[in-house]
């Protein structure tokens, strides 16, 4: 029960952050336009990237984008689904992480079946170096990522077999 309420709350939180941003900037910013926000630093710039991240696959015909878009978004929501079934309830760090990954990858989806592209507007740079413009879906997916290399590089191993929950417990024995 906690691992759901855990999903449903970053996981959707993520999700929401991310499509009220977008909104935000799509009815409010003009396509190809900045705000200042810190000078010398970050602006607010609506941009659209109709490939993957970094710009990936966006010099492919919008056919083929869509549909292979798709497919590995549906393929990538079923895998962390499966991967946050299985994870133990006792795992906090590993749910955490998966939640943002799912938060992320379903608000990108969103834009992509809706828009055919995703829209960006979080511009850093230095001068006129600039790193590639990215939306609060891309920050959940990597911070979401960071945790879960973190949590298998430094896993938890100190939890005493009284912090095992049933939910755990079933999942151990495979008990519905």
């Amino acid at each position: 029960m906690v691992k759901w309420l855990l999903l449903f709350s970053i996981g959707f939180g993520a999700l929401a952050v991310d499509q009220i941003s977008k909104f935000y900037v799509f009815t409010r910013i003009p396509l190809y336009h900045s705000v200042v926000v810190v000078p010398h630093f970050f602006s607010l710039t609506h941009v659209r990237n109709p490939g993957a991240a970094f710009g990936l696959f966006a010099s492919q015909p919008e056919a083929f984008r869509q549909i292979f878009f798709l497919i590995v978004s549906v393929l990538a929501l079923v895998m962390l689904l499966r991967f946050f079934v299985q994870t133990p309830a006792s795992d906090r760090m590993g749910l955490v992480s998966l939640s943002l990954l799912l938060g992320g990858a379903v608000g990108n989806m969103i834009d992509r079946v809706r828009m055919g592209e995703v829209v960006d507007f979080l511009d850093f740079y230095i001068g006129r170096h600039h790193w590639y413009t990215f939306n609060a879906a891309d920050s959940a997916i990597t911070v979401g990522i960071t945790l879960l290399m973190l949590n298998a590089l430094f896993p938890n191993k100190s939890t005493p077999a009284s912090h095992i929950t049933i939910e755990d417990a079933q999942q151990q024995r495979h008990i519905p």
